[in-house]
């Protein structure tokens, strides 16, 4: 029997959250997966799917209906995100861009003006944006960032370069951090079309292939004085947006795991091998069984993160634990269900092995897996290694 809701987790679930948590299992399936894998070996990103994300409602759930925002809780963002990265890593990467790194600083750190000029927009995929923190020599590091802003007549003028930038490519708008005259880091909206902007695409990946991954590049950009996020100032504001976001790969990849083990479980059910299927075997058996299990463990983390998160109480420590206990949970299901399907696990007749790749990089963004480790240890000893 194929059950996904080993401990009955639904049961905790609003009337609400269960219809949002179908809708969304049913747009995946009808609309993403059968198309995502022409999209990943080509490399494209579906630019289709940005006005459909904002008919669904998953670009900013957990924003105030004035705005255009759902005035949802996290739980059901968080179900959002498990359900369309069923489909692709890529797809909610796009969600968790629009919702978490743009729509929520504007939302939280933004001017009213800026609040009703942008959002709506945002919210109906009639606008795209993107976030721009991580640079090409400051990573893991972001407080070392060179990118800055000072101060001239009618404005600032922006300088430096962001590297590794989901939706830069095809971004109307970009949430932008970099140092001012005082040495603060600043949180700045630039858009597209400003002179002196631009946004290179990056190929050659082999993860997150239907995601648009670029630069962006700021050559004495002139940035109006009412595109500065006035409560934006210091890295910490910054990094309030990325707890945001890692609360959405969370759940977003016990999608993923849900995924292969799903397709793990019919596949050894179907495949024969000795006169019996291989769901018989012991091995295939312990694998399946040690997949569950995870599983259901990333989902009661994930949900009670959740609560937490409505209560106003999650912790950065809290956040980091979930994202990369959850993301290295779904590399192991989903390197547990390549083996279970042998050599057909790496073709594209089936999810696994572009799932296995994406997560190579969803397990080094928004945090890599060592440093969301020395988050959590610095919270235990009171001693942080990476300072």
């Amino acid at each position: 029997m194929l059950t996904t809701d080993f401990f009955q987790i639904e049961e905790l679930l609003t009337p609400e959250q269960r219809l949002i948590t179908q809708v969304v299992k049913e747009f995946s399936d009808i609309e993403i997966k059968p198309v995502i894998e022409g999209y990943a070996q080509r490399a494209e990103f579906p630019q289709q799917f940005v006005k459909k994300f904002g008919e669904l409602g998953v670009f900013g759930p957990t924003i105030p209906k004035e705005y255009g925002g759902g005035g949802l809780d996290y739980v059901s963002y968080g179900l959002m995100c498990q359900e369309i990265e069923r489909g692709d890593s890529s797809m909610r990467s796009t969600v968790s861009v629009q919702s978490s790194l743009v729509m929520w600083p504007i939302y939280q750190f933004g001017s009213e003006e800026q609040k009703q000029k942008y959002l709506p927009g945002l919210a109906s995929g009639d606008i795209l944006g993107c976030f721009g923190l991580t640079e090409p020599d400051h990573g893991s590091d972001p407080g070392g960032l060179k990118t800055y802003i000072s101060k001239t007549q009618g404005g600032y003028l922006l300088n430096g370069s962001k590297m590794w930038i989901s939706n830069a490519p095809f971004a109307d708008i970009a949430i932008v951090w970099a140092r001012n005259e005082d040495g603060r880091v600043q949180g700045v909206i630039v858009e597209r079309g400003m002179e002196g902007f631009s946004t290179p695409t990056i190929h050659g990946k082999w993860s997150l292939r239907a995601s648009a991954t670029g630069e962006l590049v700021f050559d004495k950009v002139l940035i109006p004085k009412e595109n500065i996020l006035p409560d934006a100032l210091g890295l910490k504001a910054a990094l309030q947006c990325l707890d945001h976001a890692r609360y959405g790969v969370a759940w977003g990849a016990i999608g993923v795991a849900l995924d292969c083990y799903e397709t793990a479980v019919r596949y050894s059910g179907e495949r024969f091998q000795f006169n019996k299927p291989i769901s018989s075997f012991q091995l295939i058996q312990k694998k399946l069984a040690e997949m569950l299990t995870e599983i259901t463990k990333a989902q009661l983390l994930a949900w009670r993160l959740g609560i937490l998160m409505n209560e106003g109480r999650a912790t950065t420590s809290q956040i980091s634990m979930a994202k990369r206990n959850n993301v290295e949970m779904a590399l192991m299901v989903a390197r547990d269900a390549r083996q279970i399907l042998g050599a057909m696990g790496i073709t594209d007749s089936f999810p696994i092995m572009r799932h296995m790749m994406n997560l190579e990089s969803v397990t080094t963004y928004e945090g890599t897996h060592d440093i969301h480790l020395l988050i959590l240890g610095a919270e235990i000893t009171g001693n942080p290694a990476f300072k």
